[in-house]
Order: structure tokens, then sequence, then C-alpha cells
């Protein structure tokens, strides 16, 4: 016996209520940690929910909300940033465990780079910035540093810093995650002072 329309619609949308429900805090923060416009937050988090609403209600089902929630929302504050700034997605995010899971962004640094063509002042405050970057980098533990850069700079995979080190992957996810960690805390106050 089938069910009929309205009772499954009803069943879905009940669906799509409690999963926003248990994810919405989360992810403002999440988002609100990107963005700092207060409104711009908002919109990317209804953005978020919107497009959560459509794909829910096609035939091929969400299966891990939450991670499709943040995945959507890094993807729409990448946007909004390529919008605004006119320039690379790499440069204004780089994904480093790429887990889906990781909502928290603890493996994540952002680093905002005004473009070179932006005018004087923007190539100024690039060189502000990486300049900054180059000095905590060298603040950092040996063993963190040496793994931030072989994973962010050189782009090799936890496997193969793990095989060449041999040091355990969660070591390595560890010591990267302090790494990030530190270089928020030092880069944020340059980021404030330029108004990044």
């Amino acid at each position: 016996m089938e069910l009929p329309l309205a009772l499954l619609m009803t069943d879905r949308n009940s669906e799509i209520t409690a999963a926003v429900l248990r994810e919405r805090s989360k992810l403002a923060s999440f988002i609100r940690r990107r963005v700092r416009d207060p409104s711009d937050a908002e919109d990317v988090l209804q953005d978020v929910f919107h497009d959560f609403v459509r794909a829910y209600r096609l035939p091929e089902p969400i299966e891990q909300a939450s991670a499709w929630l943040f995945r959507v929302a890094r993807n729409r504050i990448i946007d909004r940033f390529r919008k605004r700034r006119n320039r690379p997605a790499s440069e204004m995010a780089s994904e480093v465990t790429g887990d889906p899971d990781d909502s928290e962004g603890e493996y994540r640094l952002d680093v905002a780079l005004p473009a070179l063509d932006a005018g004087p002042e923007a190539v100024f405050a690039r060189s502000v910035v990486l300049a900054a970057l180059q000095r905590a980098l060298e603040e950092l533990p040996p063993e963190q540093r040496d793994v931030f850069i072989a994973h962010e700079i050189e782009g090799s995979s936890f496997k193969d810093i793990a095989l060449q080190s041999g040091v355990a992957v969660n070591t390595l996810l560890a010591r990267k995650r302090y790494a990030v960690l530190y270089l928020r805390t030092r880069l944020q106050t340059v980021y404030d002072e330029l108004d990044i």
C-alpha cells in the first residue's frame, strides 16, 4: 500500500524542520566566524537553508544533512568572497582535511590576501599580511611548521607526510591543528589593523 503524497510531504517537512532546528546554531556560528557583516552572515545562512529545502525535496535523499549544510555554507562564503574581491577561491581559503564533517574548521586557515591589481593600498596590505604570515610560521615549533608547510604549501597529503616522516597521521593532524589555531590568532591582529 502506497502512502498518499500529502503524508509523504508532511513527513519530509518534519525531517527538514528537525534538521534546521538541530543545525541552526552551529551553522550560524560557523558562518559568523567567517563573514564579518552580521546581515551578510544571516543572508548566507538563509541561502543555505533555502538550498537545503530545495535539495531535500529532490528524489535523491541527503544522507548526512549536517555535512551537506556545512559544505554548502563553505561554498556560499567562498562565492561571496569571490564576487567581492574578484580573486581565486584558493587565496580565500584552503581546505585542509577535505572532511565535510569538520564543522568547526579546526584544520582550516583562511588567508585573505588583497588582489595585486587592486591598487597600491592593496599591494601594501598584501605585503604586510604575507610578512606577518612568514613571521608567524617562523614562531611555530618545528614539528608544527613542517607539517603545515608540507601540507598547505607543498601540497603533500597527510598519508605521504606520514610515510616520509614515520609519524602517525593523527599526530600530523594534531600538529597541523595547533599550527592553524596559532596562525589564526597571530594573523587576526594584522587583519584587524588593516581592516581586511
